[in-house]
C-alpha cells in the first residue's frame, strides 16, 4: 500500500524526530546564493521548509519579506522557537499546491524530492503560478536514484530539463561545486527564470 505522503505524515516525522534531511544548518550552495543577493525587498517563499534554516539565515541578513510554508506544525514552532520575531502572517501552514501569493524567488531545498513524482509537474506549475514576472526558482534537486516507495525521491538531469523547460528558461542546471560533504556529488544546482 503505497505511502500517504499528507500533513499528517510529515506531522508525525518531526514529533518523532525522524528527520534524517534536517543538517541543523543553512545548507553551502544557498548560502552562497543569499550572500550575492543585493536587492533585500524582494519577496521570498520556502515551501517544505521544514526547521527553515534558510529562512532563519535570511531574516537575519535583512530579508524581512521572506515566507516560510510547510504542512507541519510542529516544523513551523521549531523555526519560531529559534527566531521568535519573524511575524506570524509569514508563517504558513498549509498545501503549497493550494498557495496563492506572488513571490520574486522561491527556494529549493529538499521539498521537490518528498514530493511522489507523480506530482513534478504541478509542482512545475505551481512554482510558475506563484512567481512574478521573471521570478526565479533557486535551489537544490538530487541527481541521484534513491527510492521508488518512499521519500526522498531521486531523478537526473535528463528527466528535470524537459520537466522544467515548459515553464521556465533553465539558466542554471549543473553539478552542485559546493555541496555539503555527505552530498558532494549527488546535487544539481538550479537557476530557472519564470517564462511568462
Amino acid at each position: 500500500m503505497p505511502i500517504q505522503l499528507d500533513a499528517e505524515f510529515w506531522e508525525n516525522r518531526y514529533q518523532q524526530e525522524q528527520t534524517g534531511w534536517d543538517i541543523g544548518h543553512i545548507s553551502t550552495p544557498l548560502k552562497t546564493y543569499i550572500d550575492q543577493l543585493q536587492d533585500k525587498q524582494i519577496t521570498i517563499l520556502i515551501p517544505g521548509c521544514g526547521n527553515a534554516y534558510e529562512a532563519r539565515y535570511l531574516w537575519q541578513q535583512g530579508f524581512h519579506n521572506t515566507h516560510i510554508l510547510d504542512w507541519s506544525a510542529s516544523a513551523l514552532q521549531n523555526f519560531k522557537a529559534q527566531q521568535s520575531d519573524f511575524p506570524d502572517k509569514q508563517l504558513l501552514q498549509e498545501d503549497f499546491f493550494k498557495h496563492q501569493g506572488q513571490y520574486d524567488l522561491i527556494l529549493e531545498q529538499t521539498f521537490f524530492c518528498a514530493l511522489s513524482p507523480t506530482l513534478r509537474p504541478a509542482y512545475v506549475q505551481q512554482m510558475h503560478r506563484l512567481l512574478k514576472p521573471k521570478g526565479k526558482l533557486v535551489g537544490l534537486l538530487f541527481n541521484i536514484l534513491l527510492h521508488t516507495e518512499h521519500p526522498p525521491f531521486g531523478g537526473n538531469i535528463e528527466e528535470y530539463r524537459p520537466l522544467f523547460a515548459t515553464h521556465f528558461d533553465i539558466q542554471i542546471m549543473e553539478p552542485c561545486y559546493n555541496s555539503i560533504k555527505p552530498r558532494q556529488g549527488s546535487e544539481l544546482f538550479i537557476k530557472l527564470t519564470k517564462l511568462l
